[in-house]
């Protein structure tokens, strides 16, 4: 069975790069362009297995997403994957309080990001 992944990130050609990167390794792929985009792809969609969303987006931030995907009952344990360009600890912490599963810096391989997604998804 394949993995269903939404994609969320401002930046198209970010999108696209994961979603080469994701589809090649066998991983279906749902995009959204900002966090409430990517809102309305997790309620309208079935079957979503993991999030990775970008951090600082228009309209809906990363971890204005990440809060309200926690709201619902039915999304409490859907990994999460912050992917950013954002260092800072205090950032690391806020996404982790948010109820974020893990962060990858950009720039990022494919490999590593697949490989962080096998051990979130099972």
């Amino acid at each position: 069975m394949n993995r269903t992944i939404l994609v969320i990130d401002d930046s198209e050609s970010i999108r696209e790069v994961i979603t080469v990167g994701l589809q090649s390794s066998g991983y279906n792929v749902i995009k959204g362009i900002n966090g409430a985009d990517g809102l309305e792809q997790l309620r309208q969609s079935q079957g979503i297995d993991l999030v990775i969303t970008d951090l600082n987006m228009p309209v809906m931030d990363g971890i204005s997403f990440v809060k309200e995907v926690r709201k619902d009952a039915n999304y409490r344990f859907l990994p999460i994957i912050v992917l950013t360009t954002e260092s800072q600890e205090t950032k690391k912490q806020e996404a982790r309080e948010a109820g974020a599963t893990a962060w990858i810096i950009k720039p990022f391989s494919k490999e590593k990001l697949v490989n962080v997604i096998k051990k979130i998804v099972r």
